[in-house]
């Protein structure tokens, strides 16, 4: 029986086998990449669940509809953990911080 691969897709698996391999800085960048994407998607599921534009999140928060916007940009590194408490009480949700090991990319999850 062969091991289970973390990928969902062979063709995933060979994309990061070839830009990111075993050099643990990209590897780095790229968990990175996922966590400030992953930030922006929640903030934008959470606001669009309630019903709200970013304008009316913004005053909620009391900020800019801009910097909303920048929040749930996936590009966007400047998360503070001060903002996203605001944005989480305006969305009547709470913050919950994890410490996770990290994964090596050469074992199975």
């Amino acid at each position: 029986m062969g091991r289970k691969s973390r990928f969902a897709s062979s063709a995933l698996e060979h994309a990061y086998a070839k830009f990111i391999g075993d050099d643990p800085e990209r590897a780095a960048a790229l968990e990175e990449e996922i966590a400030n994407a992953e930030i922006g998607r929640q903030i934008y599921d959470l606001r669009t669940a309630a019903g709200l534009t970013q304008g009316e999140l913004a005053k909620l928060v009391g900020t800019t509809a801009s910097v909303i916007s920048r929040l749930e940009d996936a590009d966007y590194e400047g998360h503070s953990l001060g903002m996203l408490r605001r944005v989480a009480k305006a969305l009547h949700q709470r913050i919950e911080i994890r410490f996770l090991p990290i994964q090596d990319a050469t074992q199975p999850v």
